[in-house]
């Protein structure tokens, strides 16, 4: 039996890194949970990033990714709020995307304009940030303006096949301790549903989506599989692998991650009203000076 105190602990430690010191960040609370509003000192505008942290659906906080958020927020002219969605294996499936609706219906009733919303997750997070989409757009609310998801874990099945071909050769995951955090989630539930694993949800009407994943890492199907569905459904997607790169390798700080960050956030940026042109990069410049 695993500790999950210090299992949450030990993963807090290993991956959560400083804020930069023009980020200001502060506790509040969205859909019932907790959260983490992220602001560049400065921008006042009314662009909101809705962000969901990884983990497995068992470890990791809305304070762990706060680093890539940042990343994130240098294109945005406004803020980003991390959700704290509740953990398995305390609160299995479906309490997370519950949580996340509820973040997200908040957002909308409290009067972000949906045209300058947009959503990002790594990992779990990003299957939950598709399960959202989904789980709004059957609910009659408007589409975000698009999303950003970093090594998506859509496929709680583990069919793909590079969770054979990399399993190995991931630094991060084996296909064994994948399939005993989904197992904490599911908690006997149907692997294949289309709200667990959204690579079988129709994802029609879905904004633009950017994926991008690690060569190198066990959930490389997932994220290729899932551009795959988002284009045979009709949904605008780009699809980024980057070469000997690990899960969620944007956290690392690294020049590539840095690349990667750069991407998204231009990408995210230009989706939202105004665009991604000079002027609003040349307004995020300033304030993170």
């Amino acid at each position: 039996m695993r500790n999950l105190a210090e299992q949450r602990e030990q993963f807090a430690t290993l991956v959560t890194r400083p804020l930069p010191a023009d980020v200001h960040s502060s506790e509040t609370t969205l859909g019932g949970r907790p959260a983490l509003e992220l602001r560049a000192l400065g921008t006042t505008g009314p662009d909101v990033l809705m962000y969901i942290h990884g983990g497995g659906f068992v470890v990791g906080s809305a304070r762990v990714p706060a680093h890539l958020i940042a990343g994130l927020l240098r294109h945005l002219d406004g803020r980003a709020l991390s959700l704290d969605y509740r953990l398995a294996p305390e609160h299995p499936f479906p309490a997370a995307p519950d949580d996340c609706l509820a973040a997200y219906r908040e957002l909308l009733d409290s009067g972000v304009d949906p045209r300058r919303l947009v959503i990002a997750g790594d990992s779990a997070g990003a299957g939950l940030a598709v399960v959202t989409m989904t789980r709004a757009r059957d609910a009659g609310l408007p589409m975000p303006a698009a999303a950003a998801l970093f090594s998506p874990a859509v496929d709680l099945t583990l069919s793909g096949t590079s969770m054979r071909t990399k399993d190995g050769v991931d630094p991060i995951f084996t296909k064994t301790e994948l399939a005993w955090y989904f197992e904490q989630y599911l908690a006997g539930g149907d692997a294949s549903a289309p709200e667990p694993s959204p690579i079988f949800a129709d994802l029609t009407g879905l904004p633009p989506l950017l994926i991008q994943a690690g060569s190198s890492e066990v959930l490389l199907d997932d994220a290729v599989r899932l551009a795959g569905r988002a284009a045979t459904d009709e949904v605008e997607v780009t699809l980024e692998v980057a070469s000997r790169q690990a899960h969620v390798f944007q956290l690392t700080g690294s020049p590539e991650a840095t690349a990667a960050l750069e991407r998204a956030g231009r990408f995210l940026a230009a989706r939202l009203p105004g665009g991604a042109g000079p002027d609003r990069i040349r307004q995020t410049a300033r304030t993170s000076r």
